[in-house]
């Protein structure tokens, strides 16, 4: 079932900030008829938050994915930080604009390679994922 509630609307700035990109492209997607602009009760442009999900999806690259997984999550990124003991370690990874850290054996680390600058992707396969909202958030 599709929810037909109002789509909230985001500032251009916002919606940039989502997508990773510049003020100006968010104008240039418009321009091009990528994103639809509208004017706020404020006269403020805005664009609607689901059309920014869509393009933000549309956008997404996932380099490198390996063969067949029934994992959909996967954040490319690199690794910033790696706290390393006899049997444990935890691994530190910058993936866009998140962060995102996994517990391994120390093993593991050694074997796959990892150091701090290397190209590694987060695979996240979870039955329980948690959402929040951002109220009050234009």
């Amino acid at each position: 079932m599709l929810y037909a509630g109002r789509m909230p609307h985001l500032r251009l700035k916002d919606a940039a900030a989502h997508l990773g990109v510049s003020d100006d492209t968010v104008r240039r997607w418009i321009e091009r008829g990528l994103l639809e602009a509208h004017v706020d009760e404020a006269g403020r442009k805005v664009v609607d938050g689901f059309e920014v999900a869509m393009v933000a999806r549309e956008q997404a690259q996932q380099p490198g994915a390996p063969g067949a997984s029934s994992a959909r999550n996967r954040f490319v990124g690199l690794v910033t930080d790696i706290t390393l003991d006899t049997v444990m370690a935890q691994v530190e990874l910058q993936c866009g604009p998140f962060r995102v850290v996994s517990l391994m054996s120390s093993e593991a680390v050694r074997e796959l390679g990892l150091e701090r600058g290397s190209l590694a992707t987060a695979v996240i396969k979870s039955t329980n994922v948690v959402v929040e909202t951002h109220e009050g958030v234009a």
